[in-house]
């Protein structure tokens, strides 16, 4: 096996680590739900986790400083890419379904797209019509099974995931050149301020009782301290190293799918053809979008 096979062959499996990582994060997020509230619950694994990936930063020797001009632009990318896709993700799996949840937020492809046109003056083609339009119906079909008559706590959770597929997306287009620091650094500065301000949110806010997780959430708080939040990045920055961009963008559409699937396994949600039909569309929008990368 020449060396390019084996970085394929390597990034290929350390992307389907990434994507089996971050999908089961749904289900037992949701789990987690049942005993911690979630800006509690999701802001002190992610604080955990910015200590152990700062950790691991300057274990490699890569340095954790910040550049004096790129803290405005680390303090937006850590609003847009962790308080927001990660707070109001987590918000929202209190209203929703992890199906609901999961692809509501991954349509954050399809908006990047339409931001691109005003921000970047990237206009739109007929492919990115039929993207948006793929996506819609996907979404229509999702939400539609009961008519669309939605509690207002269900309309709460609809909003809230699509707030944070939508401010992730304008944070992907406003924040397009990298930051001046290494991956690993910028990660774990990221994750820890958006997530230490959902940790105080929460403790001020939420009035968590710290007595009521049971051995179960322990596991699940551990696993979402670790892996999505720890191993997941490292095999993600290893599938950018080793892949096309384009290739491991596409692949992380796996998430969606598995959480789904381990939804319906793990918490018995519907996972019927109304479901697999929205995927469908929903998924095939978003491809559609991805390939404008």
């Amino acid at each position: 096996m020449d060396t390019t096979q084996r970085d394929r062959t390597i990034g290929f499996l350390c992307l389907v680590v990434t994507a089996f990582g971050w999908a089961l994060n749904w289900p037992l997020m949701k789990l987690l739900l049942q005993q911690w509230p979630p800006l509690f619950a999701r802001g002190l694994a992610g604080t955990c986790a910015a200590v152990i990936l700062g950790t691991l930063a300057l274990a490699r020797g890569q340095s954790l400083a910040v550049p004096r001009e790129a803290i405005p632009r680390l303090l937006f990318a850590s609003f847009t890419n962790v308080f927001a896709w990660m707070g109001f993700g987590t918000i929202a799996m209190k209203f929703v379904t992890v199906g609901e949840g999961a692809l509501l937020a991954y349509t954050m492809p399809i908006w990047a797209m339409l931001f691109a046109w005003p921000v970047l003056h990237s206009r739109p083609t007929l492919r990115d019509l039929a993207a948006l339009a793929l996506g819609v119906a996907g979404v229509a079909l999702l939400l539609g099974g009961g008519g669309f008559a939605f509690s207002a706590g269900k309309l709460t959770g609809i909003a809230l995931a699509l707030a944070c597929a939508i401010l992730f997306a304008l944070g992907n287009v406003l924040n397009r050149k990298p930051l001046p620091m290494p991956p690993l650094a910028v990660v774990a500065w990221q994750v820890g301020i958006g997530c230490l301000v959902m940790l105080l949110l929460g403790v001020c806010f939420e009035h968590p009782n710290y007595t009521a997780i049971t051995p179960l959430g322990l596991g699940c708080f551990a696993y979402m301290t670790l892996m999505p939040m720890g191993i997941c990045y490292l095999t993600w920055f290893e599938t950018l190293r080793r892949l096309p961009p384009t290739s491991a963008s596409t692949g992380m559409l796996l998430v969606p799918v598995i959480g789904v699937v381990s939804a319906a396994i793990i918490l018995g949600e519907p996972l019927g053809l109304r479901e697999i039909g929205a995927m469908a569309l929903t998924l095939g929008g978003v491809t559609l979008a991805l390939q404008r990368a």
